[in-house]
């Protein structure tokens, strides 16, 4: 079996710390200059083992080894380059390193592929920055809404998508009449290698994992909870109108009903964060008026996300009158689940067979490019690898030795 350039990856994992860094993590921001600086490394990287290179209109990166047969639709491998701010060095990039650095092995080892193999590096995956799921990915498909280069913003910045992709050089106009890069028909499958997210592999002692599925989600980001600021010491507790209270009680009873179903075999996860009152009002001897906080919910089925999703609106209804407090949920944001190939994910599995690398199956619960893929009917299957410290944070830790097997398994699959 070809083994993976695990030189080259170790540098180009150094390079894009030391070129990214911003203490105590590092920030690559879409459709910025981080971003910018790690698809340009990784071209150059691509430009030197003579694969050829092209980018699309959305920024999308694309390095391509041919294959014995160039008229065979193509195996695609890769993932994105962005990140969360003061987040981990692979969230992402570890999906492109794999796809190069087993080019690489491949390469070196003299193997042609069957197929041509094009590496992706895909821009503005982390919704964190534009407040819209895997932008990248979607306009390559030729998927992304032309409503949304003027509506979607960037969170630092507060200008449109659209200005973004201007100044950074690429075709708005060709993105806005969903110009696609890619065709379906035209790709064999679709491969994303990432850390996982999770404590799962480190916790069994496993290196790597093939993912079965994706969750999908539902998203409330500007939900309110609107009562009365009061004078703590006047207000007798029948007549309050206390936002924290009625939030408290809703976050409860909200993780209550997901106990409920988790207890009868639905996959679910869900989170309430950003709850805050507002800074300018709030105040020792006040009773809050106002709560603001978000809802995440995610689960590999569309009917658990429903019963979830109307259980949401029971509980703000029911608890709101109670407490006499106004529950303002806001837009409603989501993606569909995706159900990853059978096919796909069994020579991965195999794969790690035959190189006696122990490999477990699990979903995913984050959000991932490949979604775009295997919605789009694309056969996509992921590959986990092991990751100390979570994710979307400095303290990621995937050790060089996890991803060797990770990046093995995947030059595997694409030499045969």
């Amino acid at each position: 079996m070809p083994a993976p350039d695990t030189a080259l990856a170790e540098r180009l994992f150094r390079t894009l710390r030391e070129q990214s860094l911003d203490t105590p993590g590092v920030t690559r921001p879409s459709y910025g200059p981080g971003e910018q600086m790690a698809h340009d490394l990784v071209r150059g990287e691509a430009e030197a083992l003579g694969l050829e290179v092209a980018v699309d209109a959305a920024g999308n990166l694309y390095a391509t080894m041919p294959g014995r047969d160039r008229l065979a639709p193509a195996f695609v491998v890769g993932s994105h380059l962005d990140t969360v701010p003061h987040g981990g060095n692979y969230d992402g990039a570890a999906g492109v390193v794999a796809g190069l650095s087993a080019v690489a092995g491949l390469r070196r080892a003299g193997v042609t592929p069957p197929r041509d193999v094009t590496v992706m590096a895909i821009r503005a995956e982390e919704s964190t920055w534009f407040n819209a799921s895997y932008i990248g990915s979607r306009a390559a498909l030729g998927l992304l809404a032309p409503e949304e280069l003027d509506t979607v913003r960037r969170s630092d910045t507060g200008r449109s998508l659209g200005e973004h992709l201007e100044e950074a050089g690429f075709d708005r106009a060709a993105v806005a009449r969903r110009a696609a890069h890619l065709d379906p028909a035209r790709v064999h499958g679709f491969i994303e290698v990432h850390i996982e997210q999770g404590p799962i592999l480190v916790e069994r002692g496993i290196p790597v994992a093939v993912v079965t599925g994706i969750r999908g989600a539902f998203r409330y980001r500007e939900a309110r909870a609107i009562g009365q600021w009061a004078h703590s010491g006047a207000v007798p507790r029948a007549y309050r109108r206390d936002a924290v209270v009625a939030v408290s009680e809703f976050v409860a009873a909200l993780d209550a009903a997901w106990g409920d179903l988790e207890a009868g075999g639905h996959d679910l996860v869900v989170t309430v964060g950003q709850l805050y009152t507002d800074p300018r009002l709030h105040a020792f001897s006040k009773v809050p008026g106002e709560v603001r906080f978000c809802i995440d919910a995610r689960s590999l089925s569309t009917d658990t996300l429903d019963t979830v999703r109307d259980t949401v609106h029971r509980l703000a209804a029911e608890i709101g009158d109670r407490r006499r407090v106004r529950f303002e949920l806001g837009p409603i944001t989501g993606t569909r689940p995706a159900v990853l190939d059978a096919g796909l994910r069994g020579r991965l599995a195999d794969a790690a067979g035959r190189l006696g690398i122990p490999a477990i199956e699990m979903a995913s619960g984050a959000g991932h490019d490949a979604v775009t893929f295997a919605n789009a009917g694309i056969p996509t299957a992921m590959l986990f690898i092991r990751n100390q410290g979570g994710s979307h944070n400095p303290e990621e830790a995937m050790d060089l030795a996890d991803f060797e097997q990770a990046a093995s398994i995947l030059a595997a699959v694409l030499a045969a």
